[in-house]
């Protein structure tokens, strides 16, 4: 998948761009889309002096739950862009119900071209979004340029468990892109076994139960829907048995 739309469907594990307009559907019961909030708040605290003056892009924010969080928790600023209008929506309204709009901005957009128009933030997030904007290497320096010097980048991804997997890198591979960039892994967050079979048996019910209903209603797309839950199914098995879940702090040096 080379576009933009293929590419935003197979980062949301969709085979087909057919599926993009019935994945706000599909995904309705679920607010957090891609890095863990609890996470990224804990690494950020932990590893970088927040301020309100502090300014953080979130990018592919799917519905806003590490922005808003991020909000609530430290009091920073933070920009998020998504490609899918509805996700944006929900961002919106859920930051104006937790009383964070004022810190929040949400806007529809290719995240691809925001990171050639975004300049100058202190912390760029990009959460479980894939390869949108290349591989690793090519996704480093794209979010390096949206960032202050000595800026921070977050980076929700996978390590690979062997060097014959061509679709995930080992850790010892990702460590070599840093060096060879002039960047430090500074911390990193694996994500663990128990817990994230409970998140994808919880996320999987849920879609299943969507998919489903979209079924009853759109019986000669049922084809799609299915391999929506099979896509699902697949990508929860990787996790859980073939790469290891990790969100990286990474620091411009």
């Amino acid at each position: 998948m080379s576009t933009v739309e293929g590419k935003l469907a197979k980062s949301l594990t969709a085979e087909s761009t057919e599926l993009i307009p019935y994945l706000p559907y599909l995904l309705q019961d679920l607010w957090e889309l891609g890095s863990s909030p609890r996470d990224i708040i804990e690494m950020t605290s932990k590893n970088i002096q927040v301020s309100k003056k502090t300014r953080a892009l979130d990018l592919a924010c799917g519905k806003g739950a590490v922005s808003v969080h991020l909000v609530k928790a430290l009091g920073c600023l933070v920009k998020g862009i998504d490609i899918i209008p509805e996700f944006i929506e929900f961002a919106v309204n859920k930051a104006k119900e937790l009383g964070a709009q004022n810190l929040c901005r949400f806007e529809v957009g290719d995240i691809n071209e925001a990171v050639k128009e975004e300049k100058d933030y202190d912390i760029v997030i990009l959460g479980a979004a894939g390869d949108v904007l290349g591989n690793p290497k090519e996704t480093v320096e794209k979010l390096a340029r949206t960032v202050k010097s000595g800026g921070y980048i977050f980076i929700d991804d996978a390590y690979g468990n062997d060097d014959f997997d061509d679709k995930y890198l080992t850790r010892e591979k990702w460590i070599k892109i840093f060096e060879s960039m002039g960047v430090k892994l500074l911390d990193e967050r694996i994500v663990q076994e128990d817990e994230l079979k409970s998140i994808n048996d919880e996320q999987q019910l849920f879609i299943r139960k969507r998919a489903n209903e979209l079924k009853k209603r759109y019986p000669d797309k049922a084809y799609l829907f299915d391999s929506y839950i099979e896509s699902q199914r697949s990508e929860c098995d990787e996790l859980e048995n073939e790469i290891t879940g990790v969100t990286m702090l990474l620091q411009i040096i």
